[in-house]
């Protein structure tokens, strides 16, 4: 062990780590391309007041800290830097309260997101954000990147439903941020500024969220395409229609062939873009707006198009876009790109993405919340080919640029991190950029909370 961490080890005990194995294994996330360091130190708090008694300690020897979730972050937010600590909040796992009458939950940073829906769930209340890695990714890292999912075209964000956090920061103060309340206009929204902050303004040790009632059974229309612009055009007339789907999925032939080789289940017979629309409109509600998303399907070229009479084999299909991640890692090293364009320019982006394509000659799956045109590009790199790599790196850099040409910005749901600083700042501007970099000085003296990241 370090010599200059013993003093820390002492206090900690078994939640500080540093096994060489073990800090491999907690040195980044799930980020292709996106540089790392082997951390000095894992520190695993058990509660708040370990997650303190470590800022305080690197502020004393401005060692700079790391938060991270579960790793399944696409950014590189999480990557350990040289000479860093990595604090990882597994430990902290905890439901401490959901409260039916108010319709909140409180929660410790570790807990993982679908085993909070599944304990509101059982109170008959729902936590919206879904994530595509709800079943492993953390409400503490969802927080940090404000996390969407499936569902939030209709329902938002993470940061739609924080009402307040518990966090340490400055030079280790505990803190606690926003209310509990329905509503509250008392100073500065600070809560909604950590959200989405990526762990650059310090360690969120507790959350309060806002719950909805339980969801209503969902309909779901699904149609295929040709290609991914036609696909594009009928989630245009999805928003035009006036219609907030519940869902509205976008995957491209790639996805498709990918899934089936790995699972078999025939998703690429019926044509090149699969779209899936979902309403939760109750009763006699639902099914005019399902006939509505159907009546924009055939409008806009679908070849075939239809409500589901089964919602056994519906959720068999939304279950096949959540695999299309691991399934294209079967094939190479995915590069997840993360853009989001105006809904009514979905399918130019589409056909520029094709066109980036062929111009570096790559394999681009693409994948999308396409209703509120968010749109995944999954750049497949072979295993070893260096070459490959070099590609890729200038492709992800073309797609950043076209989204912002096109009214857009370079993430919509993962994270600016380390593979998006360049997009940034070319979206923001430099004087926009200052504005960032003066929140970061005040709320960071010190600068010891993920340095070197986002800006």
């Amino acid at each position: 062990m370090n010599e200059a961490l013993k003093p820390l080890a002492q206090t900690l005990g078994t939640s500080l780590v540093t096994d060489p194995d073990i800090l491999r294994a907690y040195a980044h996330d799930e980020a292709v391309l996106a540089p790392f360091e082997q951390p000095i130190a894992l520190v695993r708090p058990k509660n708040a007041d370990e997650a303190l008694t470590t800022v305080k300690f690197c502020v004393a020897n401005n060692i700079p800290l790391v938060a991270r979730g579960a790793g399944t972050g696409l950014s590189g937010g999480a990557n350990a830097t040289k000479g860093c600590i990595v604090v990882c909040f597994e430990a902290m796992n905890k439901i401490i309260k959901i409260d039916p009458d108010e319709r909140i939950a409180i929660v410790q940073p570790g807990v993982v997101n679908d085993d909070l829906r599944d304990a509101c769930a059982e109170h008959g209340l729902w936590y919206p954000p879904d994530p595509a890695s709800a079943p492993w990714s953390t409400i503490g890292g969802n927080v940090g990147t404000n996390a969407g999912g499936l569902c939030c075209v209709k329902y938002g964000v993470t940061r739609d439903y924080v009402l307040g956090i518990e966090a340490i920061v400055g030079k280790g103060e505990k803190v606690k941020l926003g209310r509990r309340t329905a509503k509250g206009v008392a100073g500065y929204d600070l809560t909604a500024l950590f959200v989405g902050s990526e762990g650059t303004l310090g360690l969120v040790t507790e959350i309060t969220l806002r719950l909805r009632p339980i969801q209503s059974a969902e309909k779901t229309v699904v149609g295929y395409f040709d290609d991914l612009p036609s696909a594009g055009r009928a989630a245009a007339a999805v928003t035009a229609s006036g219609v907030s789907p519940s869902a509205l999925e976008l995957l491209d032939r790639y996805c498709l062939k990918a899934v089936d080789k790995w699972k078999n289940m025939g998703l690429a017979d019926e044509g090149n873009v699969l779209l899936l629309a979902r309403t939760d409109a109750p009763g006699e509600q639902g099914d005019i707006e399902a006939d509505i998303l159907l009546d924009c399907f055939e409008k806009s070229g679908s070849v075939w198009c239809a409500r589901s009479s089964n919602e056994t084999e519906a959720e068999a299909l939304f279950a096949a876009r959540r695999l299309v991640f691991p399934a294209l890692k079967l094939l190479g090293s995915v590069l997840t790109e993360d853009i989001c364009v105006p809904r009514t320019k979905v399918a130019e982006m589409c056909a520029r993405i094709n066109e980036v394509a062929a111009a570096y000659d790559i394999y681009i799956a693409c994948i999308a919340h396409v209703g509120d045109g968010n749109l995944h590009p999954l750049i497949v790199i072979p295993h070893d080919e260096e070459e490959a790599m070099d590609r890729s790196r200038e492709a992800l850099e073309q797609i950043v640029d076209h989204a912002i040409e096109l009214g857009g910005t370079v993430t919509g749901e993962h994270g600016v991190g380390l593979l998006k600083m360049r997009g940034l700042a070319k979206e923001v501007g430099p004087v926009v950029l200052d504005m960032h970099r003066s929140i970061k000085n005040a709320l960071d003296p010190a600068n010891i909370f993920n340095p070197g990241k986002v800006f």
